[in-house]
Order: C-alpha cells, then structure tokens, then sequence
C-alpha cells in the first residue's frame, strides 16, 4: 500500500473511502489513513505551528461509506484540538459522527477491554475504542 501526504482531513476521508470501496479491513485504515494522517498532522505542527495544523481539520471531511471510519475523524479532530489548545471543528460535534456498531481498532479481541479502559473520551463517546499506544508515533 502507497502511503501519501494528506494536507486536510478531506484527502484522507478520501483515500480512506476508496479503501473501503476496494474492499480493505478496517484495520488496514488505521494504519494506512489515521496514522498517516496523525503522521502529516504531527510534521506540519511541527514546521508551521498550531494554526497551520489546525487547519487541516477545518473543512468536514466526507463521508466514507462507514460510520465507523467517519465517527473517527471526528474523534481525531476533537483529541488533536485538545491536546494542543486550538478549537474543535463544529462538524466534529454532529450526532451522526458517532460509530455503530463501535469499532474496536485492533483485531486483537483479547485487547478489546484493554481499549475500553484507555481510549481517550473523545474516541469513547464516539464509539471508537484505540488503546493508549494507538496515537503514538515514532
């Protein structure tokens, strides 16, 4: 799988819907669209400060075909808000960003409790269960 720059959430909704319509596991989108996109996010924070990366996350990113996979951006963009002191978008506030069923990120099933207990609440509230490495990047 080739991996790519996302300059907003809307390339990455993108990429991530295409990868739903070819049939990939949900798994696979973390991997390949959310870390990425934390990735891209992280670098542009990084060189071009808070507003710049903020940015990315301004337009509401499309529907993906997946609650699941929708509800996460906006669970992404709401973590990121938080931790670095700039505003939540407002579409990452709709109701209908929310995941059903929930979607628990690994595969691991025997880490399932695990994520319950360590997802962050704005990952919680919407349904999508990560454990505490999931937003680390090297």
């Amino acid at each position: 799988m080739k991996t790519r720059a996302f300059e907003t959430a809307d390339q990455a909704a993108a990429s991530a819907a295409a990868m739903l319509a070819d049939g990939e596991r949900l798994s696979r989108l973390w991997r390949y669209v959310f870390a990425q996109m934390l990735d891209d996010y992280t670098s542009v924070l990084h060189h071009a400060g808070i507003s710049a990366a903020a940015q990315m996350w301004t337009e509401e990113p499309r529907g993906t075909g997946d609650s699941r996979v929708d509800a996460t951006f906006a669970a992404m963009a709401e973590y990121l808000a938080r931790r670095d002191g700039w505003t939540p978008p407002s579409w990452a506030r709709l109701s209908q960003r929310e995941a059903w069923p929930w979607w628990f990120v690994t595969d691991l099933r025997g880490l399932h409790a695990q994520a319950l207990v360590e997802s962050p609440s704005s990952f919680r509230r919407r349904g999508v269960f990560i454990t505490s490495g999931a937003l680390d990047r090297a």
